[in-house]
């Protein structure tokens, strides 16, 4: 066996507050983002309390990177200034490429009941970052799945899943990034090996269960942790109680990273136009 993709940390998500005061954890987020590249944040959200949910995330600009945003449970309708309007349902998942602007709301569809998902940020290249805005709606029905011969439900959202018996193309492929992004069910007992572009950086957060990766000092991954792997190596994943993770891997842009807010660029100039833009009306 070819040497295997070594641990290089493992961290909890923090408890955050956003958009009009939604309870959310925030697994990947503020400094050292570099660490991440390309992406930029993640974000889960999951409740059953509508007060933790209810006053959903109202008009609000973004510039320079996508966002995608999963859902697990739940209901959100997405408008922006573009014109487009969807429903975001359970399994399904929205593409945003804010790129020059865009100032969109996402708010529940509903007063009860869980609403839970997550919503990841992947930045953009900095040719493509004043380029045209565009808006994906993916319901699950053009998600593919697919089940390993060891029994694990792959739901393959972004890039090429395979695992040397199995190979699908995924919902969205991107350029200059190439991501990744699975959505894993892991029963208990079972295992798998998904293939990576060697580079690629790959990171996992383990939502429920949890997750054992073999090696020279093989760990245990509680549910609530995001482990943040080497650039190199293959990829042995097991659960011995049964688990549910994302696995998100992603090509380095190696760009400098300025963020500010909902603003992300590579110059601090470039922020402070971005803030006159939306000054001005003229973020798109």
């Amino acid at each position: 066996m070819n040497p295997l993709r070594s641990v290089i940390a493992i961290q909890p998500g923090q408890p955050a507050s956003d958009g009009a005061g939604v309870r959310l954890t925030r697994v990947i987020g503020g400094g050292g983002l570099e660490r991440f590249d390309p992406f930029l944040m993640l974000d889960e959200f999951a409740s059953d309390n509508p007060d933790d949910y209810i006053a959903g995330f109202p008009p609000h600009p973004h510039r320079g990177f996508e966002t995608i945003t999963y859902m697990l449970e739940g209901h959100m309708r997405h408008e922006d200034h573009l014109g487009n309007v969807g429903l975001l349902q359970s399994g399904g998942v929205q593409w945003m490429t804010a790129a020059r602007g865009i100032i969109h709301s996402e708010m529940p569809e509903q007063e009860q009941g869980a609403m839970r998902g997550f919503q990841l940020w992947l930045n953009l290249p900095a040719k493509d970052k004043l380029g045209d805005p565009g808006y994906r709606d993916i319901p699950a029905s053009e998600i593919p799945r697919l089940t390993s011969q060891s029994g694990v439900e792959v739901v393959v959202i972004a890039g090429q899943f395979d695992d040397g018996q199995v190979r699908q193309q995924g919902a969205v492929q991107r350029p200059h990034t190439e991501p990744y992004l699975f959505d894993l069910h892991l029963p208990a007992g079972s295992h798998i090996a998904p293939r990576l572009p060697q580079g690629h950086r790959a990171m996992l957060y383990v939502y429920q269960g949890s997750l054992q990766l073999p090696g020279a000092s093989p760990q245990s991954v509680a549910a609530g942790r995001l482990v943040r792997l080497s650039d190199q190596g293959e990829l042995h994943l097991h659960s011995q109680d049964g688990a549910r993770l994302l696995l998100i891997a992603g090509k380095p842009l190696g760009e400098p990273i300025v963020q500010y807010g909902p603003f992300v660029m590579n110059t601090r100039e470039e922020i402070e136009q971005a803030l006159r833009d939306l000054r001005d009306s003229a973020l798109a």
